[in-house]
């Protein structure tokens, strides 16, 4: 990949949509667990929504770091973006209000985002690792918080 780091963060950026389907994941004692979630991006910030009860809540406030792979074709192997970061519970209720009410999804499952059921999960310290679709090596770098 020839192009600048500044381009590759853009190009990067702009494959991320609102909401994703991708596949996170997280550690249970010594086991790896993967599951496919939403991942929320808002404000180039990555956030998932989940019950406070659920595997991957207990996962995460146990060992809060995870990655996550979206794929970028439909053919294995051939383009994704890896991102590796640090998963907390953001509590403040503002915070859950603003982002909460950009979740078109959160109040099919909860009452809304201040019901206690749900966990609002952001995930900060983010690596990102790009394999672009037709190319061999992929290009890693850092997201400030």
């Amino acid at each position: 990949m020839s192009a600048s780091i500044a381009e590759v963060q853009k190009e990067v950026w702009s494959l991320f949509k609102p909401n994703q389907c991708v596949y996170l994941a997280t550690a249970e004692a010594d086991q790896p667990r993967v599951r496919p979630v939403t991942l929320l991006n808002i404000e180039q910030k990555f956030w998932i929504a989940t019950g406070r009860r659920s595997a991957k809540a207990r996962q995460i406030l146990r060992n809060p770091n995870v990655e996550f792979c979206l794929p970028l074709t439909e053919t294995c192997g051939t383009g994704y973006l890896r991102v590796a970061g640090v998963a907390t519970a953001e509590k403040d209720p503002e915070t859950r209000r603003r982002i909460g009410e950009q979740i078109s999804f959160l109040r099919e499952y909860w009452s809304g985002p201040d019901d206690p059921n749900v966990i609002l999960i952001r995930i900060t310290r983010v690596e990102i690792e790009y394999l672009k679709p037709g190319e061999m090596t992929a290009v890693t770098f850092l997201v400030q918080p």
